[in-house]
């Protein structure tokens, strides 16, 4: 059952600590995955991301380790009936009660007669959760070294142990966030949400306010990714270390990552909002070096005229697949719904 991440077995990163060599050989990496030179692994790309941002430092040993403690917790819980399920595909649906089981239960360990350890559940980090003040909030790493995670690393882990276990799962979207959607056979798609240890309806994520039709129809929210977009959408979380690590002067690498996941991801929300805002970073940038109050007072430069076109077609574009910006805080007041008023928003027979 051990996880093995190959990836740095056979790569160890020197420090730059005034270039982005760690970024342009993960980015490489994951494009080779995408681009079936090299075997599609999500816990790989994650890792990937994770390393850059450490500069080549990340202890994968230390990681390997709480996986495969989880993996072993996993496989001793998917042989009880934790759920009561008799379709075809229980076996499956065994192995996800068991991965939901050790990610947000308390898990007594019994070493000997006099001695019992306590696994704790993992939990919502409200503090930074969206990693402002600190970038590594978002990262799967943090999360097993802290036991606190968010929306984005919380699923990640989930995604990570079910691909090791052969349990099929898939990220999906909302607005400013990430869960997991399993299909079972009897009951069809369900939502295993994290951030609060529950199964909600499709009615949790349309309760934001910001998900239009439009946008469910266009896969914007609510769809379910491949396990080759999941891949691709590190690149996106790889654009985003780096512009916490080098800033947003240079655009070049950004937009390459994202034009990456949008060929894999056409209807990738982030990556195309991502993209949109490093370029209109970049000409704000210019205009105040160059100290013009229009974009269109730097259009001589076709680059940039060609990069505003660009920006405002995407926006555009945006706006008509129905994307609308929801603010922090009332998402942090949506993602605690399902607690609130678990009658509307909880499967009940889960």
């Amino acid at each position: 059952m051990k996880i093995i991440i190959t990836i740095f077995s056979f790569c160890t990163f020197s420090i730059y600590a005034q270039n982005n060599d760690n970024y342009e050989w993960s980015y490489n990496y994951i494009n080779s995955m995408l681009q079936g030179e090299d075997s599609l692994n999500f816990v790989n790309a994650v890792f990937a991301v994770e390393d850059a941002y450490f500069d080549g430092k990340l202890d994968i040993d230390v990681f390997n380790q709480e996986l495969d403690f989880l993996l072993k917790l996993i496989e001793s819980f998917s042989k009880f009936d934790l759920v009561q399920y008799a379709g075809k595909d229980k076996l499956e649906i065994s192995k996800h009660a068991a991965i939901f089981k050790v990610l947000t239960d308390t898990i007594p360990i019994f070493i000997d007669s006099a001695t019992t350890l306590l696994h704790l559940p993992y939990t919502y980090d409200f503090e930074d959760s969206y990693g402002h003040s600190d970038w590594t909030k978002m990262f799967v790493s943090k999360l097993m070294l802290t036991g606190k995670g968010n929306c984005h690393s919380l699923p990640y882990l989930y995604k990570i142990l079910a691909d090791e276990i052969g349990a099929k799962c898939h990220l999906a979207f909302a607005p400013n966030h990430i869960y997991i959607k399993v299909h079972s056979q009897d009951k069809g798609w369900y939502n295993t949400e994290l951030t609060s240890a529950t199964f909600p309806i499709d009615a949790w994520i349309m309760a934001s306010g910001y998900v239009t039709t439009t946008a469910i129809r266009n896969g914007l929210y609510m769809d379910t990714l491949s396990n080759k977009q999941a891949v691709a959408n590190c690149l996106l979380d790889l654009t985003q270390g780096y512009q916490r690590k080098y800033g947003k002067e240079n655009p070049e690498f950004v937009i390459k990552c994202c034009n990456t996941v949008l060929q894999y991801h056409p209807s990738n929300v982030n990556a195309m909002l991502t993209k949109a805002e490093a370029q209109k970073s970049y000409i704000q940038m210019q205009m105040k070096q160059k100290n013009v109050k229009k974009p269109s007072d730097l259009f001589t430069n076709a680059e940039i005229k060609t990069m505003y076109a660009e920006m405002e077609q995407i926006y555009t574009q945006l706006h008509e697949l129905g994307y609308r910006r929801m603010p922090e805080e009332m998402y942090l007041q949506w993602i605690g719904l399902p607690k609130l008023e678990p009658e509307k928003y909880i499967e009940k027979d889960r």
